[in-house]
């Protein structure tokens, strides 16, 4: 039941990101499926992975090529939907702690929270970066395939 409630408060963050960022109609539904998407692929990968960074990452990657085709259909920019889908994602207790400690000269605790919340925002960029850049060598490699028949035709 607690997931439940937390896959829906994602795609409820995702829409009311996507709504101050004035994404409208239709794109508007798929960036909140997207923060939908983004929160379920990292509970689900926490059954099977015990470490927070690589669930951030496994999700993070997920909803890029989910962004990407979402892209593409509507032929929109990526960041139309990239932005809002990540907002689950986003370590924002992480980081409050972190200044938190930091702002009572907790040295110690604000280094350990501090490293945990760089880990998590490393691993989201990282599964961007990477699901980016396969996606734009697939339809490199599609583009080129395309050109390779049309001339033996």
């Amino acid at each position: 039941m607690m997931s439940i409630i937390q896959i829906f408060t994602a795609f409820l963050a995702a829409l009311g990101f996507a709504m101050l960022y004035n994404v409208r109609g239709i794109k508007l539904l798929y960036a909140a499926i997207g923060g939908l998407l983004s929160w379920s692929v990292n509970l689900l990968a926490g059954y099977w992975l015990h470490h927070e960074a690589f669930q951030f990452f496994i999700a993070a990657f997920s909803v890029t090529i989910y962004a990407e085709i979402c892209a593409r259909i509507n032929k929109t920019p990526t960041t139309t939907f990239l932005p809002a889908s990540i907002i689950p994602l986003v370590p924002g207790g992480a980081l409050y702690y972190s200044m938190q400690y930091a702002v009572n000269s907790m040295l110690d605790e604000f280094l350990s929270r501090s490293l945990y919340t760089a880990s998590l925002a490393i691993a989201i960029a990282a599964g961007i970066l990477l699901a980016s850049s396969i996606w734009k060598v697939w339809l490199t490699a599609l583009n080129f395939l395309e050109s390779g028949l049309k001339r033996y035709k």
